[in-house]
């Protein structure tokens, strides 16, 4: 987001893309689970599915120089994805919809990203960038290791057999893509102004895209509810 007066159009509509894309990937996955189809997935949608995430973390990243309240929607977003985490953690262990749960998804890792924003905010874009690789590069290298302790999922590292949930994004490497993102915003987008000033923003499709984008909270919350409930009825 960036201010209510002024809004980059394209960031909205990219990332009301990624939200449509990530409730194509969960709707498959749900008509899979609970609708028994079984599905043949193109070259395409793998690379969605596997990497979709990273370019509306980069969004979130350019979006958080533009703003000055970071903190405060941090904290909104954070405590959005532990309302998941609670509704998750009852429809497993309640009502017994097992391995559904999510522990530390990507509205977790986004709102700690964005809270911890701050410490960062002054530095110039190319620290942020060589930063942002570095946390990249050590999240990767976490994946490669296992721990004892089963609580540092948050962070990346993970213990053998413990279940870190069906949607997980750890703080390494996501904040490094988030402090890119920042560098991309303190950069390229530096004036807080649109690359595509000649582009129709009002054409139709794109209109909508930004629509969706816009309201990418409030979608992410609500589409799983609605695809568990289409799904059980049709499917």
């Amino acid at each position: 987001m960036t201010t209510q007066k002024s809004r980059v159009w394209e960031l909205d509509a990219l990332r009301g893309i990624c939200i449509l894309g990530m409730i194509c990937v969960h709707l498959v996955f749900d008509l899979s689970r609970f609708g028994g189809m079984s599905f043949t997935l193109p070259g395409w949608f793998v690379f969605v599915r596997q990497y979709g995430h990273v370019f509306f973390v980069l969004i979130s990243g350019i979006c958080a120089t533009f703003s000055h309240s970071t903190l405060k929607r941090g904290v909104t977003v954070f405590g959005a994805g532990l309302l998941i985490s609670y509704v998750t953690f009852y429809m497993d262990k309640v009502i017994g919809i097992t391995g559904i749960g999510i522990w530390f998804g990507i509205l977790h890792m986004l709102g700690l990203c964005m809270i911890l924003y701050p410490l960062f905010r002054k530095l110039p874009f190319w620290a942020l960038a060589v930063i942002g690789a570095a946390f990249i590069a050590l999240g990767f290298w976490m994946k490669t290791l296992t721990v004892k302790v089963p609580y540092l999922f948050p962070i990346g590292l993970r213990a053998e057999g413990v279940f870190v949930g069906s949607d997980y994004f750890p703080i390494f490497p996501g904040l490094g893509w988030f402090l890119v993102g920042a560098a991309l915003g303190k950069s390229i987008y530096r004036r807080r102004e649109s690359l595509l000033p000649r582009v129709n923003a009002d054409f139709f499709l794109l209109r909508f895209f930004r629509w969706v984008g816009k309201y990418s909270l409030f979608f992410y919350l609500l589409h799983q509810p609605v695809l568990f409930i289409l799904v059980n009825l049709f499917a």
